[in-house]
């Protein structure tokens, strides 16, 4: 049944218990500072993932409402740093020093500290014969794209009832990195075994060509976003690892920074055995691996939280996707197995617990992408959200009808 409510008249109203719809405009702006924060305490658990976000996410919980914007901004910040300025000889770093990041994207008050700064290199290069014409900017290899926070105020600590460290990533930003985003075949990951239980025929884990690219690539000057990640997570656990009050990683990002968002949380649970609890809170992500990539966060513990706009064409890319079955039917040619198309490299899995949230349809795909318009759909919905209550009211009136 379709139903269609405001501005959004296509869209529904779904009770998948993987994707909830909420029907929002996005008339409202988001509020100016910091958003509106409760307190989480003991519960902090639930609101990372513990219970998979059950009887959170319809309606909203606003709590972690509140937590969802508050992961936004932080993912926001990376943008608000990164210097676009091709004419700038600053391009493609961070517009700020690292003790003042926050403060200088205009969110002094969060209680966190940045502790370090991350850059990616781009294992894609240009062809011979195109770089002798090409300005400097436009080939760079390495540029700034997140940053490590953790939190330090004790009474935040408190209010969360754990110590926080966050890892957050931008979005696609110079030429060779959406070059990395075009490569979007499927790639092995490196020394990963199938379970005997699963078959020999069961597809071994594998991610997006580019996107693992972006992750492990390094330069002569600098490091992999992996290492660098790898050095800054051990240094942060050996500090704070099992002393004092718990300790929480999340790992936040928009569009391409939530791809790489995935890729960190699996990579932080496969270096460290002691890794505190791993979530993501991803923003209009692309598709990342497989269903066997899927199901090694799944079993590592990961908690992913995937926002999504429905009208966000970036989140139904790439590939294609095959759920969960033995075989897709083929019209034509009968029944094929799922193991023989994942040949292909291009069967993708959606990953992880999805928030849906339809705005307003448009042929503008990027605004539909757009990070603002997200926190503001988000910004929209809680508990007592009067849309929900009369989408829920239309859909009881039809049924009846």
């Amino acid at each position: 049944m379709r139903l269609g409510l405001g501005v959004s008249r296509s869209s529904s109203l779904v009770t998948d218990p993987r994707r909830y719809t909420i029907v929002a405009s996005t008339s409202t702006a988001i509020p100016s500072g910091r958003p509106t924060t409760v307190t989480i305490g003991k519960r902090w658990g639930e609101y990372q993932g513990a219970n998979n976000w059950d009887g959170l996410l319809d309606p909203l919980d606003d709590a972690l409402r509140s937590e969802i914007l508050r992961y936004g901004e932080f993912a926001r910040v990376a943008y608000t740093c990164f210097d676009f300025d091709h004419s700038s000889p600053s391009y493609g770093t961070c517009r700020f020093p690292k003790r003042s990041l926050l403060r200088g994207a205009g969110i002094p008050d969060t209680g966190y500290c940045v502790t370090r700064n991350l850059t990616a290199t781009s294992g894609a290069r240009l062809p011979r014969w195109a770089e002798p014409s090409t300005p400097a900017w436009f080939s760079r290899c390495t540029s700034w794209i997140g940053y490590v926070a953790e939190c330090q105020d004790e009474d935040e600590i408190e209010r969360l009832g754990r110590r926080d460290i966050v890892i957050s990533f931008r979005g696609t930003a110079t030429c060779l990195e959406w070059l990395e985003n075009l490569r979007a075949t499927l790639t092995h990951l490196p020394s990963v075994a199938v379970p005997a239980a699963l078959g020999s025929d069961a597809a071994e884990p594998m991610v997006e060509r580019g996107f693992w690219s972006l992750f492990t690539s390094s330069s002569s000057t600098r490091g992999s976003l992996r290492d660098q990640i790898r050095q800054e997570i051990r240094r942060l656990i050996d500090k704070y690892g099992g002393r004092g009050n718990p300790l929480s990683l999340t790992v936040t990002g928009h569009s391409l920074g939530a791809a790489l968002a995935v890729l960190t949380a699996h990579d932080i649970t496969t270096a460290f055995q002691d890794a505190p609890m791993v979530t993501v809170v991803s923003f209009g992500g692309p598709r990342v691996g497989n269903a066997s990539f899927r199901r090694r966060l799944e079993e590592s513990g990961i908690k992913v939280l995937r926002i999504v706009n429905t009208q966000d064409v970036i989140t139904k890319v790439p590939g294609f996707v095959v759920e969960d079955q033995s075989v897709a039917e083929d019209k034509e040619n009968g029944s094929i197995p799922s193991w023989l198309l994942s040949k292909t490299g291009w069967v993708y899995a959606d990953i992880g617990r999805e928030l849906r949230l339809p705005g307003q349809r448009t042929a503008n795909v990027v605004a539909c992408h757009d990070l603002s318009v997200y926190l503001n759909l988000v910004n929209q919905l809680s508990a007592n959200c009067p849309l929900r209550s009369l989408a829920i009211r239309a859909a009881a009136s039809q049924k009846q009808g």
